[in-house]
Protein backbone atom coordinates (compact mmCIF):
# COMPACT_ATOMS: atom_id res chain seq x y z
CA UNK A 1 0.00 0.00 0.00
CA UNK A 2 3.02 2.18 0.22
CA UNK A 3 3.94 4.71 -2.15
CA UNK A 4 7.04 4.67 -2.82
CA UNK A 5 8.38 8.67 -2.87
CA UNK A 6 11.50 9.49 -5.55
CA UNK A 7 14.02 10.75 -3.05
CA UNK A 8 16.16 13.65 -3.24
CA UNK A 9 19.12 12.84 -2.03
CA UNK A 10 21.07 9.09 -2.12
CA UNK A 11 23.80 7.03 -0.76
CA UNK A 12 26.88 9.03 -0.88
CA UNK A 13 25.44 12.63 -1.18
CA UNK A 14 27.16 15.39 0.81
CA UNK A 15 23.87 17.60 2.02
CA UNK A 16 24.01 20.97 3.84
CA UNK A 17 21.93 20.56 7.25
CA UNK A 18 21.43 24.22 8.64
CA UNK A 19 22.10 24.02 12.05
CA UNK A 20 25.14 21.48 11.51
CA UNK A 21 26.89 21.96 8.40
CA UNK A 22 27.87 19.28 5.71
CA UNK A 23 26.84 15.92 6.29
CA UNK A 24 26.94 12.85 4.11
CA UNK A 25 24.06 10.39 3.97
CA UNK A 26 24.85 7.21 4.34
CA UNK A 27 22.07 5.11 3.90
CA UNK A 28 18.12 5.46 3.68
CA UNK A 29 15.93 3.36 6.17
CA UNK A 30 12.75 2.59 7.40
CA UNK A 31 12.07 2.69 11.00
CA UNK A 32 9.18 1.62 12.93
CA UNK A 33 8.02 4.73 15.52
CA UNK A 34 4.78 4.62 17.09
CA UNK A 35 3.29 2.28 14.99
CA UNK A 36 4.45 3.85 11.72
CA UNK A 37 6.33 3.45 8.79
CA UNK A 38 8.97 6.25 8.73
CA UNK A 39 11.42 6.32 5.86
CA UNK A 40 15.03 8.22 6.67
CA UNK A 41 17.88 9.68 5.21
CA UNK A 42 20.42 8.69 8.04
CA UNK A 43 23.18 11.13 7.69
CA UNK A 44 26.63 11.60 9.39
CA UNK A 45 28.66 14.36 10.16
CA UNK A 46 31.96 13.57 10.92
CA UNK A 47 33.29 17.10 12.11
CA UNK A 48 31.35 16.63 15.14
CA UNK A 49 30.79 12.54 15.39
CA UNK A 50 26.88 12.65 15.07
CA UNK A 51 24.40 10.58 13.34
CA UNK A 52 21.69 12.05 12.39
CA UNK A 53 18.14 10.81 10.71
CA UNK A 54 15.62 13.10 9.22
CA UNK A 55 12.34 12.17 7.73
CA UNK A 56 12.65 11.38 3.77
CA UNK A 57 9.42 13.42 3.72
CA UNK A 58 10.65 15.96 5.97
CA UNK A 59 13.91 16.82 4.50
CA UNK A 60 12.90 20.35 2.49
CA UNK A 61 11.07 21.69 5.70
CA UNK A 62 14.03 20.85 7.89
CA UNK A 63 16.24 22.68 5.42
CA UNK A 64 18.09 19.40 3.76
CA UNK A 65 19.66 20.69 0.58
CA UNK A 66 22.23 19.72 -1.61
CA UNK A 67 25.84 21.28 -1.75
CA UNK A 68 25.62 25.03 -3.04
CA UNK A 69 26.03 24.79 -7.08
CA UNK A 70 29.08 26.77 -8.27
CA UNK A 71 27.62 30.01 -8.73
CA UNK A 72 26.57 30.28 -5.09
CA UNK A 73 29.89 29.31 -4.20
CA UNK A 74 31.51 32.47 -5.92
CA UNK A 75 28.70 34.61 -5.10
CA UNK A 76 29.79 33.76 -1.55
CA UNK A 77 33.65 34.63 -1.91
CA UNK A 78 32.57 37.42 -3.71
CA UNK A 79 30.72 38.49 -0.51
CA UNK A 80 33.72 37.62 1.53
CA UNK A 81 35.93 40.49 -0.92
CA UNK A 82 33.16 43.04 -0.09
CA UNK A 83 33.43 45.81 2.74
CA UNK A 84 32.73 44.46 6.25
CA UNK A 85 29.01 46.21 7.57
CA UNK A 86 29.34 46.24 10.94
CA UNK A 87 25.77 47.96 12.66
CA UNK A 88 25.71 50.30 15.13
CA UNK A 89 23.53 48.35 17.43
CA UNK A 90 24.75 45.73 20.96
CA UNK A 91 26.61 43.25 20.30
CA UNK A 92 24.16 40.47 21.96
CA UNK A 93 21.50 41.81 19.12
CA UNK A 94 24.63 41.20 16.69
CA UNK A 95 26.07 37.77 17.79
CA UNK A 96 22.12 36.73 17.56
CA UNK A 97 21.91 37.72 13.79
CA UNK A 98 25.51 36.23 13.27
CA UNK A 99 23.91 32.92 15.07
CA UNK A 100 20.89 32.90 13.52
CA UNK A 101 22.71 33.29 9.72
CA UNK A 102 25.41 30.56 10.69
CA UNK A 103 22.59 28.36 11.33
CA UNK A 104 20.34 28.87 8.39
CA UNK A 105 22.52 26.94 6.21
CA UNK A 106 22.79 29.82 3.25
CA UNK A 107 26.24 30.14 2.24
CA UNK A 108 25.58 33.76 1.34
CA UNK A 109 24.49 34.47 5.05
CA UNK A 110 27.43 32.17 6.62
CA UNK A 111 29.95 34.43 4.15
CA UNK A 112 28.44 37.78 5.60
CA UNK A 113 29.10 36.58 9.00
CA UNK A 114 33.01 35.64 8.17
CA UNK A 115 33.21 38.64 6.01
CA UNK A 116 31.95 40.80 8.79
CA UNK A 117 33.49 39.72 11.86
CA UNK A 118 37.01 39.01 9.79
CA UNK A 119 40.18 40.89 11.86
CA UNK A 120 43.27 41.03 9.35
CA UNK A 121 46.55 41.41 11.61
CA UNK A 122 46.27 45.21 12.05
CA UNK A 123 43.00 45.30 13.28
CA UNK A 124 42.29 45.77 16.73
CA UNK A 125 41.80 42.31 19.12
CA UNK A 126 38.12 40.17 18.73
CA UNK A 127 36.43 39.55 22.08
CA UNK A 128 36.21 36.14 22.79
CA UNK A 129 32.25 36.00 21.39
CA UNK A 130 33.48 37.26 18.23
CA UNK A 131 36.16 34.92 17.74
CA UNK A 132 33.76 32.05 18.37
CA UNK A 133 31.37 32.97 15.91
CA UNK A 134 33.82 34.01 13.26
CA UNK A 135 35.67 30.51 13.90
CA UNK A 136 31.89 28.94 13.97
CA UNK A 137 31.00 30.55 10.16
CA UNK A 138 34.31 30.21 8.60
CA UNK A 139 34.45 26.47 9.72
CA UNK A 140 30.76 26.04 8.07
CA UNK A 141 31.49 27.57 4.92
CA UNK A 142 34.94 26.20 4.76
CA UNK A 143 33.41 22.17 5.02
CA UNK A 144 30.60 23.31 2.48
CA UNK A 145 33.52 24.77 -0.04
CA UNK A 146 35.52 21.73 0.75
CA UNK A 147 33.19 19.48 0.02
CA UNK A 148 32.05 20.73 -3.46
CA UNK A 149 35.86 21.56 -4.52
CA UNK A 150 36.74 17.95 -3.27
CA UNK A 151 39.71 19.49 -1.17
CA UNK A 152 40.37 19.37 2.37
CA UNK A 153 38.98 21.67 4.67
CA UNK A 154 42.08 23.54 5.72
CA UNK A 155 43.23 23.98 2.05
CA UNK A 156 39.45 25.38 2.27
CA UNK A 157 39.87 27.83 4.49
CA UNK A 158 43.53 28.90 3.00
CA UNK A 159 41.13 29.39 0.09
CA UNK A 160 38.79 31.35 1.80
CA UNK A 161 41.60 33.42 3.56
CA UNK A 162 42.84 34.57 -0.06
CA UNK A 163 39.46 36.32 -0.54
CA UNK A 164 38.98 38.16 2.72
CA UNK A 165 42.78 39.21 2.47
CA UNK A 166 42.09 40.17 -0.73
CA UNK A 167 39.08 42.20 0.41
CA UNK A 168 40.99 44.12 3.75
CA UNK A 169 43.86 44.74 1.12
CA UNK A 170 41.90 46.64 -1.31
Amino acid sequence: MSTKIELEFTVGDHVVYPAHGVGQVQAVETQEVAGLSLEVYVITFDHEKMTLRVPTKKAKTAGLRPLAEGNVVSQALTTLKGRARIKRTMWSRRAQEYEAKINSGDLISIAEVVRDLHRSDSQPEQSYSERQLYESALDRMAREVAAIERIDRDAAITLLHKSLVKAVAA
